[in-house]
Formats: structure tokens, sequence, C-alpha cells
């Protein structure tokens, strides 16, 4: 979550166009029974980021109306909690029938009293969003260490502790993908994994494949889709849901059948909507996605 770019005020057309349902390819075989499901996805407050500080309870309480039933949120200038503290942030969220699940954070900061805070209330996980690219191999062996140490802080609070990916780790270097070195130096009894699939695509791997290399260790995802014919090289590139290149149907069934629990929207990049419009369209692709 690198990117820091002022919200285009534009208003969307493609929000419109999404809920006219009947004729949306990826919803085909959804049946009337199985869309009033409760279908369970999260959102990542980062994707609200320009909205969020001026008003959290109202941008909150349009979440909600939208269908997310999970909130991660981050630590941004209002903390972790937007203000409200640990158990008002989870009263308020209760009151719209949402739960925060897990927060991103700085783990070189406090991180004791934010994993028994986050343990108070109820949160799941605490997450490492961000280790910049490492010099060095040993290097990556250092975070690894480094994440097993947060991973025991999370355990004795009767929490889990994750981290989140971005490009670097599925590039190779000096032969080795970094990914695989932070999987196989953490200790599965203490660190899971939150895949980003759109960093994944954007390095030129292939979800699906790491996905089934470590079963059980991606527990967490950001769902973020990439703008179609874009090269590669190109990092702040993604769109609505449905609108980009990623193969969301195809991963999504692997992802739940090796471990994969939480699924957060997470949207950086708007172009042609707004990004309230933007959480609402990727809400009615999530609830198609997700339908069993």
């Amino acid at each position: 979550m690198m990117d820091r770019k002022t919200f285009l005020k534009v208003s969307g057309g493609f929000s419109g166009g999404l809920l006219v349902m009947s004729g949306l390819p990826f919803l085909s075989g959804c049946t009337k029974q199985n869309m009033n499901q409760e279908i369970k996805f999260g959102l990542q407050l980062y994707t609200l980021r320009a909205a969020m500080p001026d008003d959290p309870r109202g941008v909150l309480r349009q979440v909600a109306g939208f269908g997310y039933k999970q909130i991660e949120s981050y630590e941004g200038p209002m903390g972790i909690y937007w203000g409200m503290g640990p158990a008002g942030f989870k009263q308020y969220l209760d009151d719209l029938g949402m739960e925060i699940i897990a927060s991103h954070c700085n783990i070189h900061d406090n991180f004791e009293q934010k994993a028994a805070d986050a343990a108070s209330i109820g949160m799941k996980y605490l997450v490492c969003p961000w280790i910049g690219h490492q010099e060095s191999i040993d290097a990556y062996k250092q975070q690894a260490d480094l994440f097993n140490t947060c991973g025991e802080i999370c355990r004795k609070e009767g929490i889990r502790f994750a981290y989140h990916n971005h490009a670097y780790t599925f590039e190779t270097m000096d032969g080795v993908y970094p990914q695989d070195v932070l999987m196989e130096h953490t200790d599965p009894a203490l660190v899971d994994y939150e895949l980003d699939i759109y960093w994944v695509v954007t390095a030129g791997a292939d979800p699906i494949t790491w996905i089934r290399k470590y079963p059980d260790r991606f527990v967490l995802s950001h769902v973020k889709d990439r703008k179609r014919d874009e090269p590669l090289s190109n990092t702040d590139a993604s769109v609505t849901l449905g609108t980009g290149m990623i193969d969301y149907p195809g991963i999504v069934g692997v992802a739940k059948a090796h471990g994969m629990r939480y699924f957060f929207v997470e949207q950086e990049q708007y172009e042609g909507t707004t990004p309230i419009d933007s959480v609402r369209d990727n809400a009615v692709y999530m609830k198609s996605l997700l339908v069993s």
C-alpha cells in the first residue's frame, strides 16, 4: 500500500452497470436462493483513506450498507480505532453488524500494547503491512525472526500475527524468492500470511501456484484487481473488481480449499469512479464471487 495520490472526484458510471446483475457473466448460475445467503467478506479501510478521517462513523455506516461484514483497519493518523478507542470502535461496528477481523500496524512501536488492545476486543490478527525491499537474503531471514517474535507476542494474547506481501518478495534475489525465505523461516504455529493477490500478479507470479505450495499459510487475502493491458512495470494499476485482468473466480476456489478464510477488498487507484462508488461496486462483485 504505497500510493498516496489524491482521490479522483469524478462520478462513476460503472456502478450502475454492475447493478444490472442479469447481464453480468460472473453472476451467471447464481440463483436467487444462494444470492440471498449471507456472504461474509471484508474491506481494508485504506481503500477509503481520504474519506475516513473526515467522518469515520458515517463512512463505516455506508460500508455496512453495501454488505461488508468484516473490517481490516490500518494504523493511520487517527490510529487503528479511528479515535473511538478499541472498545468504542468494536461497539460501533457491532451496532452496524460488522466485525473487525484484523489491522495493519507498525510492528516496531509498542507492539505488545497493540496486541493486548486487539485481544481485548476479540480481533483475530495484527498484520505487518510492509518491510521494504531488503538488501540480502540474510536480511529477509532476520525479518522472519522478527515475525516469529511478533507471533509469540500475539500468541500470548490469544490472537495471531501475519505478514502482508508486496511484489518484491515474489521477485528472485540470488536465485531465491524472498517469500520462500520468509515462509520457511517462520513458525507456522506463530506466523500466518496475508496474500495480496494484486502484488503477486504484478511481480509476474502465479497466485494459485503459491497458494498450493503453502497450504494453510495464506489465511487472509487482499482482493484487488489489476488494469488490463497494462505493463507489470506500472505498479499503480488497481481497478474495480471485475473490470481487470486477474482471474478471481479461478483463484478463490483454490484459495478456500487451501485454508484461506478472509477476503478483504482493497483498491488504491480510481479511474472514472469515486472511492465510495468503487467500494459499493466491489461489494456487488464479492457477493457473486464468494457465493457457494
